[in-house]
């Protein structure tokens, strides 16, 4: 429970700026000791210094005059003026780097074969582990996957796998809307990948080609 202190006007103290509890009323009462606490100290009229007179006139000038409405119009209609900085998305896209990791894809070469390999360099490196493989030995002795899945749910865009591929064949595209109502839709077979390589085939080479220097 707390106590208003009531106290006798002085020219020097003015009030006690917090509330006490009735121990504390007590222990003031029959205590000898100055308080140490700021804060139930009396507030001093000395203390408080005057406005200066320039601060006065220049708060009354922006009241009277109304100059921060009026910056606020200026600067709205400076920026009304100026290049927008958004874009309407989606019916507008803004440009991606060439290195911009999206969906995933398997490239195939220009004659349709597959370029992947079967080294699973790519299932190795994958930190998250998301990616698993299969692999089968064809007729001619050539290595190919059976089954190539990426969990996309799992995936942290690293590029590790791309960085990996000694071929070019696991690549992470520009596509990044691929948004899926179901969990189901982000799990990603062989036959997924490859249509996403179809697909994006041209802008992935292009990407690819103007960053084979530096690679």
């Amino acid at each position: 429970m707390s106590l208003h202190i009531a106290i006798r006007h002085s020219s020097k103290l003015l009030f006690y700026p917090k509330t006490s509890s009735v121990a504390t009323l007590a222990g003031r009462s029959f205590s000898s000791k100055p308080s140490t606490n700021d804060l139930e100290k009396p507030v001093l009229k000395d203390n408080i210094l005057p406005t200066p007179w320039s601060e006065v006139l220049d708060n009354s000038s922006k009241v009277f005059f109304l100059t921060e409405i009026m910056r606020a119009f200026l600067l709205a209609g400076e920026a009304f003026f100026k290049p927008k900085a958004t874009i309407n998305y989606p019916f507008e896209h803004g440009a991606l780097s060439p290195r911009f990791r999206g969906e995933h894809a398997l490239r195939r070469y220009p004659s349709g074969e597959e370029r992947c390999i079967a080294c699973k360099l790519c299932e190795a490196a994958c930190p998250a582990q998301a990616i698993s493989i299969e692999v089968a030995e064809r007729e001619d002795g050539a290595r190919r996957t059976t089954r190539y899945d990426i969990d996309m749910t799992k995936c942290i865009y690293c590029g590790f796998c791309q960085e990996a591929c000694p071929v070019d064949a696991i690549v992470e595209g520009p596509n990044f809307e691929f948004a899926t109502e179901t969990h189901e839709e982000l799990l990603y077979d062989k036959e997924k990948l490859l249509s996403n390589g179809d697909k994006w085939e041209r802008q992935i080479a292009k990407n690819l080609m103007s960053e084979h220097l530096y690679r």
